[in-house]
């Protein structure tokens, strides 16, 4: 997890670095050198939460605690940790070629700094275009009123972070819609029956959480779910 965070800093060292990659800033100016890398000591967390597999596993798992009708169970804290493991077990040879070809030769000395920020940017949008969808990126062009570039790779790093961010928003719900469908019959036909008793008064809610559970844990939810989210992400590649 460490050698991630570590990794996915240098990816964000190419936002901060390339608006100011071709400028001419005096090495030796420490203060100004502190300052930009704890920015991208800071941008690391909003980083791994955006523009990692992250975004769409976290949604949709608050997407099935919804739809389970268990309210806090299980609570943020275990999906943010699951979300965060099976992120970093899906990027992991993104994550080893980074550390080996980015901060590897930077620690080394064959790499500048500037040189390493972009070399992380790079491998991160190449991870990243495969997932972009051409609605998102031709909305992110038109509000950051850029030119249409010959290439994918030409796109400039913004444009590809927020287009990556709309795309799996964009999935993470229409997952998180297939999965409310099966859970919304038992609720439905809980509330049919409960109607067709007479008894009003008692909360269907009450009624169709302990069903719902059970249909869950007989039919190996958490195994299913989690290695069809997985592979929506093999499918792309």
């Amino acid at each position: 997890m460490l050698r991630a965070l570590l990794t996915l800093g240098f990816c964000a060292g190419a936002v901060v670095a390339a608006p100011v990659s071709g400028s001419a800033i005096d090495s030796s100016n420490t203060p100004l050198r502190l300052a930009i890398q704890l920015t991208i000591a800071a941008m690391v967390p909003m980083l791994f939460v955006t523009m990692t597999p992250f975004l769409r596993i976290s949604v949709v798992l608050h997407f099935l605690r919804q739809a389970l009708g268990t309210q806090t169970v299980p609570s943020n804290q275990v999906i943010i940790a699951l979300s965060a493991l099976l992120t970093v077990l899906s990027i992991s040879p993104q994550l080893s070629a980074i550390y080996q070809g980015v901060i590897e030769p930077y620690n080394k000395g064959t790499m500048s700094e500037e040189q390493a920020f972009l070399a992380g940017g790079t491998q991160m949008k190449s991870y990243m275009v495969p997932y972009l969808g051409e609605k998102e990126i031709a909305m992110m062009l038109r509000v950051s009123r850029g030119p249409a570039p010959k290439t994918p790779a030409d796109l400039a790093f913004p444009v590809i972070a927020g287009a990556y961010m709309l795309s799996e928003l964009k999935s993470a719900f229409k997952i998180g819609v297939l999965l409310y469908m099966p859970f919304l019959i038992v609720d439905l036909i809980v509330s049919a029956v409960i109607v067709t008793l007479g008894m009003i008064q008692l909360p269907p809610v009450m009624v169709s959480a302990p069903f719902k559970i059970l249909i869950f844990v007989i039919a190996d939810g958490w195994t299913v779910i989690i290695d069809a989210v997985m592979k929506s992400f093999e499918v792309v590649r």
